[in-house]
């Protein structure tokens, strides 16, 4: 072999190790970014959720001595909630910790040594946003079934310490007791808002007992609502039962004279947003057969679906501020700059949603929108230095 030869083979070979060494230098930088974002999420999300328990818990102390609800059963409560609060402040959590990591790398001009052993402002996003993504799987578990799980056991057991005449069983629904008449009801919400607010319940069962507790009557009906301080029942089928017979009617519509509780009846009815997808679906199946309004179910059941859409529009945002504003200023600026774009941001989404449910505009632009703008925006963003050679 000629030296020339020689000579080209080393250089080949030297060239093939730096280029190994640069792929390793590459993971090793994406491992860099996604630990630090990752540390600064955890961190974020443990403020955030300590935060909100302690604030959480000192509003139930206010009921507490209520029937059997004491100290101990309100932390209780508030502890298996602990799941879906986690899934509700995960967001802001992402945000926050998004800009903490990166603002940190930014400060120590490690984000600026990375650029320079070539690495795109696109990929230390996209090492960023691994992190993200595998909390997020984990946050979207918990939000179809520890959270819901969660969310109903801490219903039931507030209901059943506050009144013993009310209980609420996975399995069959909402119970309540009035005197000899037992209600059974599958399903439940509440309508409207402020004073405006009423209590509907779905596929209503009510027994009622003689004094020598044999079943009177029993009455099955589609809907029952609370409103204007009185119950009506609505599609009656009710059966009454004597010695030798058995007598049925049906009713359109009809008064319930009770004095059932709504306010107690509310403690048991989960919101919307604090079901699984499945149930959501299911509620909102129920509501069209029916002909009945849709829209804070159908609202849920969007937000749901365009949460992950929402979590990365949030962290994408804190890319720019990484590379630009964050390279200066301390922990305080980047946290006052990540709560001012979380608080932007979702009433932005409230504002366009109201505003959807009112023009009936589609609620799955509504939910969409701001995260799409943001991810439109930073998308921008990184490909015009790109574009630029940079």
């Amino acid at each position: 072999m000629s030296r020339a030869s020689a000579n080209a083979a080393w250089s080949n070979r030297d060239g093939m190790g730096r280029g190994w060494r640069n792929q390793v230098w590459l993971r090793r930088s994406d491992w860099l970014v996604a630990k630090t974002v990752l540390a600064a999420i955890a961190l974020a999300g443990s403020v955030l959720l300590g935060i909100d328990v302690i604030a959480a818990f000192a509003g139930e102390l206010g009921d507490v001595g209520e029937g059997d609800y004491g100290a101990g059963t309100a932390l209780l409560y508030i502890l298996y909630t602990v799941p879906r609060r986690a899934y509700d402040l995960f967001p802001t959590a992402a945000l926050i910790g998004c800009l903490l990591g990166l603002g940190a790398l930014a400060a120590t001009s490690e984000l600026t040594a990375l650029r320079a052993v070539g690495l795109s402002k696109l990929r230390i996003g996209a090492a960023a946003g691994m992190a993200v993504g595998l909390l997020l799987l984990a946050m979207l578990l918990i939000g179809e079934t520890i959270a819901p799980s969660g969310e109903q056991r801490a219903q039931s057991l507030r209901v059943g310490a506050k009144s013993k005449d009310v209980g609420v069983v996975s399995e069959s629904g909402l119970w309540a007791r009035e005197g000899d008449t037992f209600l059974n009801a599958r399903s439940g919400r509440i309508r409207g808002q402020d004073s405006q607010a009423y209590v509907e319940l779905d596929r209503v069962k009510l027994y009622e007992f003689d004094a020598e507790g044999r079943l009177k009557s029993l009455a099955i009906a589609a809907r029952a609502e609370h409103r204007d301080q009185r119950w009506r029942l609505f599609e009656v089928r009710r059966s009454r039962f004597f010695e030798r017979h058995v007598e049925t009617e049906n009713v359109a519509e009809e008064a319930w004279e009770s004095q059932l509780s709504p306010e107690v009846l509310s403690l048991s009815i989960r919101r919307p947003r604090y079901l699984s997808i499945r149930d959501l679906q299911s509620n909102l199946a129920y509501l069209q057969r029916n002909g009945l309004d849709t829209s804070e179910f159908a609202s849920a059941l969007w937000a749901r679906w365009f949460y992950p859409l929402n979590v990365l529009g949030l962290c994408v945002v804190a890319i720019p501020f990484a590379f630009g504003s964050l390279r200066s200023g301390g922990f305080g600026k980047r946290l006052f700059i990540g709560i001012v774009l979380a608080l932007g941001f979702f009433v932005l989404q409230r504002l366009l949603v109201n505003l959807a449910e009112v023009y009936r505009i589609d609620l799955a632009l509504a939910h969409a929108g701001p995260a799409l703008l943001m991810i439109l925006g930073a998308w921008l963003w990184l490909r015009r230095p790109l574009q630029a050679g940079a």
